[in-house]
């Protein structure tokens, strides 16, 4: 996936108490402690600090008074959670009641604003209750280095532990090594190694946790280790189907390193039909790790379907099984094609889905060295989720079981849709006032965004009958990312532990790529980050709460929709319309809430915004674009005492967004039909606006244009003169992101016209053919099938579309694209053959057919023993170590004075890097190829399987089966 998710800037903070109570004297005590004191915001004249005492003794604080010098003669004008007072630039801070005592490693926060001059230079001469304290201590850092992440070893093998620590104010103490929470081994001197003897056989999470001469820990992040109770054989995948006079094949190999030479026998037990070649296999000490295939031939008697089980196994080996089924001669060549790569896919051994109990997770891939949308792997994504439904629903399509199809919506719910205890004061929502303004910016450097209330916001229309309909405060949409492994260690609201966690990355406008973003967690308490964890990155405000927010990326929400929608018609064709009935409903809540999608980020009125001032809020619909935006998002106070929430859309909408066959179901299947009031008309308005829109960015020589936008750069600004409007929004050729830019990729494309073609070959819709009987041409135009086959990767766009005229549109003759490059993308080209299938299907176009043909058979050339890939080389990776430009804007930004650290220890300050607040990067078994190409080597090559590309995959093909087989 060649693209990123811009999210919103946060658009609410509370406000904590500024009431000044006097405090009692403070009482004597044996006094240890360190200050932390940290600018939050700054302006001409004046600006906000935050401060943190920390008893770092054992001895309690009962009753403190902090002091401190200004060095640059600043003054304090308001305070919270404390008394202040000033003798020239002399301060004393207190306590105030509730914040009196200070336990042992316990802390307390104040914050104030100030008066300043030029300078705002920060004190260094804390003292509480008289005694100097220390700067805060820095938590140290550590890295496991063995074992290596999702390695085996036998039963009564002693595993090597290492790590590498280190600590910049003091010096490491011990690391400890665990296995799950055993603590399995301790080193006090460096090298840190350890002997892990007598595991049991199974899975552990293996860490280190290091502890500086101070006491302060840091756990690494975790890798996956097996215990096997023998050495064994491994089989993938463990299910086979092969056609009657066919054949498939099976990889094998050893899941630990043999001491010499190992045979490994396959023998057979079931029909004498299916048979095996090689016999026997042999593996030595140097590649017992490489997969070695067996070929199942299935014999051409044309009797009846028959099955076999084979069993590979070697002396003091435990034995690998898989099991081969026939499947009828004249079974579509593209059905065995998805059976295959859905065996691949669901094989636990392939490493797509970390299991939690019953319900499978799918990772964003199963690479974990993999930066995109995601900066990492192992996360996931609810585009991976809408892929995973996707998946089983063609599996309950082709063999007519149901029951992998809700419990892929089962997991979703549970895990990447918030609970209620996830999004806690939804109730103290005002629809009279969704959320405060905050302009977003084209540089990272205008960040913070200082919140504005007193600019105009709309009204939220469609919260009131949400909840008449459902009953709840709460939203039913999925937050964008997943932590699947909890590497970052946010866990829930701080806890450091949970797995799944959610967590954002993207927070700050169109100039923010990957490798400039601060990952954050999605419920933020303060526990990790600064003093009011990372919130003050994005947002400038007096004083900060702690909250939870989460991002909604209506593509995929869209994607499940129109899945359900594709489900419900196979299985009521097969007569199973009850088993996913009520999956069906809930995708139909889902949809109503994604109506959020469809209006202005801060619900003002669309059309003609040139100024946040200027363009009024909205009042019933009128702040409706019906468009399917870049997101929609929401959130509130974790404090349940606390009266705030807040809701928001978007301005801008991506043409490769929308899904007007989503809509068209919302809008007309009776299963989806939106219980909420105005919920079907606003999805039938939709279906006919995003048909306009697709209409309105077509170029002259078929590609689609970006997008549209209501809100200018994201701060309702002017765009140039002459800047053509759709509905009174302006045209932008890469709306919401720039780097790279949005509508480059051509997998933007495919995604968003496979819909469209999907609508076409499903209805019949004359708007639909029309866009695609211009689009189609152009695309094969740019296609080459073969052995050397190629598809568009990279576009580049020029001129503009005609401002709109619905009743008489424009030709667009200014409007241009051009094929910059090709690649071999295999998630791109199974979206690509999707539509051109879809398109002949109904038109009856041969050369869309022959072509959507070819790409199937291209991508069964890169097959593998886990899917389908190609290579793929990473020059963007040279990225990973760049520091922020001021010139250019480019690197990690982190605003002057603001300093804090992640989880893991990595310290967040103006020298970060993508990778230095990633440092776990450096223990990943692919890390030497980047750190080769950092160090001036060659870029470096990867094949990566991400699994939205491996179900694009699989569905291509059985979308084939469903259309010509």
């Amino acid at each position: 996936m060649r693209r990123r998710r811009a999210l919103p800037a946060l658009v609410a903070a509370g406000l904590i108490s500024t009431t000044m109570i006097v405090a009692a004297q403070p009482a004597a005590a044996a006094v240890s402690c360190s200050v932390e004191y940290s600018v939050t915001n700054e302006w001409n004249t004046g600006f906000g600090a935050a401060v943190t005492i920390k008893n770092v003794g054992s001895d309690p604080i009962d009753g403190w008074d902090l002091t401190w010098t200004f060095p640059d003669n600043q003054r304090i004008t308001q305070v919270w959670n404390a008394t202040a007072s000033l003798t020239g630039p002399a301060v004393s801070v207190r306590n105030v009641s509730y914040n009196r005592a200070i336990a042992g490693g316990s802390q307390v926060q104040f914050g104030f604003n100030g008066s300043k001059g030029t300078a705002n230079g920060k004190p260094t001469d804390f003292a509480v209750n008289g005694t100097a304290c220390v700067g805060p201590n820095a938590a140290p850092s550590v890295q496991l280095t063995s074992p290596v992440d999702n390695s085996s070893y036998a039963l009564q093998t002693a595993i090597p532990l290492a790590a590498t620590a280190s600590d910049t104010d003091g010096s490491i103490s011990k690391v400890e090594f665990y296995a799950g929470t055993t603590l399995v081994g301790t080193d006090t001197t460096s090298p840190y190694e350890a002997s892990w003897t007598g595991a049991a056989a199974g899975q552990y999470s293996v860490t280190a946790r290091a502890y500086d001469d101070k006491g302060l820990a840091t756990i690494s992040s975790p890798v996956a280790v097996r215990v096997l109770s023998a050495p064994t054989i491994l089989a993938t995948p463990g299910t086979v189907n092969v056609r009657q006079g066919g054949s498939a094949t099976v990889d094998l190999k050893l899941a630990t390193q043999p001491t010499g030479p190992v045979t490994v026998a396959i023998a057979k037990t079931g029909s004498a039909d299916l048979t095996v070649s090689p016999a026997q296999l042999s593996f030595s000490t140097t590649d017992w790790n490489t997969a070695k295939p067996v070929t199942i031939t299935s014999a051409a008697n044309g009797g009846e379907l028959t099955s076999a089980t084979f069993t590979a196994s070697a002396t003091g080996y435990t034995a690998a099984s898989f099991t081969v089924n026939e499947l009828d001669a004249s079974t579509p060549e593209f059905k065995t094609a998805f059976l295959t790569q859905y065996n691949k896919i669901k094989d636990p051994n392939s490493g797509y889905f970390r299991k939690f109990g019953d319900l499978l997770v799918p990772y964003h891939s199963i690479e974990t060295l993999l930066v995109e949308a995601p900066d990492h792997g192992h996360q996931t994504t609810s585009e991976a989720f809408s892929y995973y439904l996707w998946l089983e629903a063609a599996y309950g399509q082709l063999q007519g079981d149901w029951a992998p199809f809700n419990a892929a919506w089962a997991s979703m719910e549970k895990f990447i849709i918030p609970s209620n205890a996830d999004q806690p004061t939804n109730n103290k929502y005002n629809p009279a006032k969704p959320a405060t303004y905050a302009p977003e910016h084209p540089r990272m450097d205008r960040y913070p965004a200082v919140l504005d209330s007193n600019t105009p916001v709309g009204q939220d229309p469609i919260a009131g009958e949400l909840k008449a309909a459902y009953g709840t405060d709460d939203i039913y949409g999925m937050h964008w990312m997943l932590d699947v492994d909890n590497t970052y260690k946010f866990g829930r609201c701080g806890d450091g532990t949970t797995a799944p966690a959610y967590m954002n990355t993207y927070q700050r406008g169109s100039s923010e790529s990957v490798w400039e973003t601060i990952p954050q967690p999605s419920c933020d308490t303060f526990v990790h980050g600064g003093p009011n964890g990372y919130l003050d990155l994005f947002t400038k405000d007096a004083s900060y709460a702690k909250q939870w927010k989460y991002t909604n990326a209506p593509d995929a929400d869209a994607r499940a929709v129109q899945v359900a929608f594709l489900a419900d018609k196979w299985a009521t064709a097969q007569g199973k319309g009850a088993d996913v009935s009520a999956v069906v409903k809930k995708a139909s809540k889902m949809g109503d809430y994604l109506r959020y999608a469809m209006f202005d980020k801060y619900f003002k009125r669309i059309g003609n915004c040139t100024s946040p001032s200027s363009c009024p809020g909205g009042t019933g619909k009128d702040s409706a674009h019906y468009l399917m935006s870049w997101y929609y998002a929401w959130g509130g106070a974790t404090d349940t005492s606390a009266g705030w929430a807040w809701r928001i859309g978007d301005g801008a909408s991506h043409q490769g967004y929308q899904n007007p066959l989503a809509a068209y179901a919302m809008a007309n299947d009776p299963a989806l039909k939106p219980a909420s009031a105005t919920g079907a008309a606003d999805w039938a308005k939709s279906l006919e606006r995003q048909l306009e829109l697709l209409q309105w960015l077509q170029s002259s020589e078929g590609g689609i244009a970006g997008g549209v936008t209501n809100t200018w750069e994201g701060q309702y600004g002017s765009p140039p003169a002459g800047t053509p409007t759709f509905y009174g929004m302006f045209y932008d050729a890469h709306p919401v992101w720039r780097d790279p830019p949005s509508n480059r990729w051509f997998g933007f494309q495919v995604w968003g016209l496979e819909r469209l073609a999907s609508l076409y070959q499903i209805t019949g819709d004359a708007r639909a053919k029309k866009i695609l009987d211009k689009w189609v041409p152009w695309a094969i135009a740019n296609t080459t099938i073969g052995a050397n086959w190629r598809i568009p990767s990279d576009m580049e766009w020029t001129g503009a579309p005609d401002t709109w005229n619905p009743s008489s549109p424009g030709a667009n003759n200014g409007l241009h694209v051009r094929v910059l490059n090709h690649s071999q993308d295999v998630g791109v080209a199974a979206s690509y053959a999707k539509v051109l299938l879809n398109y002949a299907a109904k038109s009856g176009d041969t050369a869309a057919k022959t072509t959507g043909e070819g790409l199937l058979n291209a991508m069964l050339q890169h097959t593998d023993s886990v899917g389908i890939a190609t290579q793929e080389t990473r020059t963007d990776y040279g990225r990973f170590d760049d520091t922020y430009n001021s010139s250019t804007g480019e690197g990690v930004y982190v605003p002057p004075g603001w300093t804090g650290k992640m989880p893991n220890g990595d310290a967040i300050n103006q020298s970060s890097t993508f990778l230095s607040i990633r440092s776990f990067y450096r223990s990943d078994p692919q890390w030497n190829k980047v750190a080769d190409y950092l160090a001036g080597g060659a870029a470096p090559t990867f094949t990566y399987h991400r699994f939205w590309a491996q179900a694009e995959i699989a569905t291509a093909f059985s979308l084939h089966v469903e259309l010509f087989g």
